[in-house]
C-alpha cells in the first residue's frame, strides 16, 4: 500500500505526466456529459422501450461501447463507432489497396494521410448510419408520442446533422486525449462507456440477489471472487506472447566485436498468443445476426432454424459464435500480421532466427509458430466470449454477467493495460519507480 501511495505522490510530480491525466479525466467527464444529452424533440421519459432492446445482441454491443448513449437516443448515440468502422475497413483495404500500401510505407506523413481517409470514411458511415438510426427509432420502442416534433424533414435533417455533429465530436476528443493526453484516446472513450454501465448493472444484480433469495451476500461475493479470477485470465490472454530467439550477426570496430543491431537491440520477436484482439468477437456478434433473420422466414424449416439462433444465451448460438470466433482469429491474424515483411526487416537488421535460413524460410517459420499459438489463444477467446452465457444460465443477471467475458471485459483489459504502460513509461523516464514492476529511484548524474 506505502508503495501505491509513493507511486501517485511521484505521478503527481512530474508537472508534465500531471497536466497530462487531468486533461483525459477532464476531456472524458466532457464526453460523458455529452452523451446525457437527448436529440431534440425526443422526450426522454418515454425511452423505456428501447432500453428493454438494447440489453443483448449488436444493439446491446453498440449500447455498451457509447455507455448507454444510443439506448437513450442522445446526440452521441452512435458514439465512436463509426470511426472504428471506418479504421477497420481502412486497415483491411491497406491489404489490397496499392495507394493504402504507398502511404504506409511513408512513414508520419503517410500515417498523417491515411487518418485523413479515416476521418472522411468516417463521415460517409455516418451519413447511413445516421439515418438508419432514426428511421429505427420507432421499431426500437420509442412511441410515437416521444416524438414531439413528428417526424417532419426539420426532425430528421437536425437529428442527423446533430448525430454526425457528435461522432466528430467523440473522434476530436480521442486525438486530443491521444495527443495532449494520456494517450490510446478512442479506447479510452469506448473502455469509459463501458465502465458508465459498471455501477447499475451491479446494482441490478445485487438487488436481485438480496431481494429475491438467491444466495444473498455469499453469492456476490462468489461473484466477485470469479469475477477477479476471470480478469486475471483476461490478462494473461493479453498479456501472453511466444518469443522467438533472435541473434545479430556480428562485425569488428576498431578491435572490438559489436553486434550490428547495437548492444540496446531486442533478442527476440515477441509474438502474441492473441494477436487479434477482440476482432474476432466484433465480426463474428455482427454475423450472428444473418441467422437470426431466418426466423422471420415463411418457410418452416428456415424458421426453425433461424429460431434457434435468436437467443444470444442459448446453446446453438453459443456454439456457433464461438466456431465464427476462432475462425476469424485465424483471418485477422493472417491480414494483419505481416511475416513476410517481419523476415525481411530482421534480414536487412543482420539478424537471424538460429537454425533458420534468413529470408522466406525465416517468414514460414513464424507463419507456422504464429498458426500454432493462435489456436489455443482462438480458443481461449472464444470461452472468454460466451462466459456471459454460462453465467446467465447459472442466474446471473444479463447486464452484469456481460463484465464476465466477452468484447466488454477485454477492451477494458487491453485499454487499462496500454494506459498503464504509458504512465509506467513516463514515470521510468523521469526515474522513478514504475507502476508496472517494483524497482528503486534511479539517480542520474548531470
Amino acid at each position: 500500500m506505502k508503495k501505491l501511495i509513493s507511486t501517485i505522490q511521484d505521478i503527481w510530480k512530474i508537472e508534465e505526466l500531471r497536466n497530462k491525466i487531468i486533461l483525459t479525466l477532464g476531456l472524458m467527464v466532457v464526453y460523458r456529459l455529452a452523451a446525457q444529452v437527448p436529440l431534440p424533440g425526443i422526450d426522454p421519459t418515454q425511452l423505456s422501450g428501447i432500453a428493454s432492446k438494447t440489453q443483448d445482441g449488436l444493439l446491446g454491443l453498440l449500447n455498451a461501447f457509447t455507455g448507454g448513449a444510443f439506448a437513450r437516443a442522445s446526440v452521441m448515440a452512435l458514439g465512436i463507432m463509426p470511426y472504428i468502422s471506418a479504421s477497420i475497413v481502412v486497415q483491411l483495404m491497406g491489404i489490397a489497396v496499392p495507394y493504402l500500401q504507398k502511404l504506409q510505407k511513408e512513414g508520419e506523413s503517410g500515417r498523417k494521410k491515411i487518418n485523413q481517409i479515416t476521418r472522411w470514411l468516417t463521415i460517409a458511415i455516418l451519413l447511413i448510419q445516421a439515418p438508419a438510426y432514426i428511421v429505427s427509432l420507432p421499431t426500437l420502442g420509442i412511441p410515437e408520442s416521444a416524438f414531439l416534433l413528428g417526424h417532419g424533414p426539420l426532425f430528421y435533417f437536425s437529428s442527423i446533422l446533430l448525430l454526425t455533429t457528435g461522432t466528430v465530436f467523440a473522434m476530436w476528443l480521442g486525438e486530443k486525449i491521444t495527443d495532449k493526453g494520456i494517450g490510446n484516446g478512442i479506447s479510452l472513450l469506448i473502455m469509459i462507456g463501458i465502465i458508465a454501465r459498471f455501477p447499475a448493472s451491479f446494482a441490478q444484480e445485487f438487488t436481485s440477489k438480496i431481494t429475491q433469495s438467491n444466495g444473498g451476500l455469499i453469492m456476490i461475493l462468489i461473484e466477485i471472487v470469479i469475477w477477479f479470477i476471470v480478469i486475471f485470465l483476461s490478462i494473461m490472454l493479453v498479456t501472453a506472447v511466444r518469443k522467438i530467439q533472435v541473434q545479430y550477426a556480428r562485425r569488428t570496430v576498431a578491435g572490438n566485436i559489436q553486434d550490428v543491431a547495437g548492444s540496446g537491440a531486442r533478442q527476440y520477436i515477441p509474438l502474441k498468443l492473441n494477436s487479434s484482439g477482440v476482432m474476432p468477437i466484433i465480426f463474428a456478434q455482427a454475423l450472428m445476426f444473418v441467422p437470426g433473420l431466418l426466423a422471420s422466414s415463411e418457410n418452416s424449416t428456415l424458421k426453425s432454424f433461424g429460431v434457434a439462433f435468436t437467443d444470444m444465451f442459448g446453446f446453438w448460438y453459443n456454439l456457433l459464435f464461438g466456431v465464427l470466433i476462432i475462425i476469424f482469429s485465424y483471418f485477422y491474424t493472417a491480414i494483419t500480421i505481416p511475416t513476410n515483411k517481419m523476415a525481411d526487416d530482421l534480414k536487412r537488421g543482420g539478424g537471424f532466427v538460429p537454425g533458420i535460413r534468413p529470408g522466406k524460410d525465416t517468414a514460414d517459420f513464424l507463419d507456422t509458430i504464429l498458426s500454432r499459438i493462435t489456436l489455443p489463444g482462438s480458443i481461449f477467446l472464444a470461452m472468454l466470449a460466451i462466459l456471459p452465457a454460462i453465467f446467465v444460465k447459472m442466474g446471473v443477471q444479463p447486464g452484469w454477467a456481460m463484465f464476465y467475458g466477452g468484447t466488454s471485459l477485454l477492451i477494458m483489459v487491453g485499454v487499462a493495460i496500454d494506459t498503464l504502460q504509458q504512465i509506467n513509461a513516463h514515470l521510468l523516464n523521469r526515474h522513478y519507480d514504475g507502476l508496472m514492476k517494483a524497482g528503486s529511484k534511479r539517480k542520474v548524474q548531470y
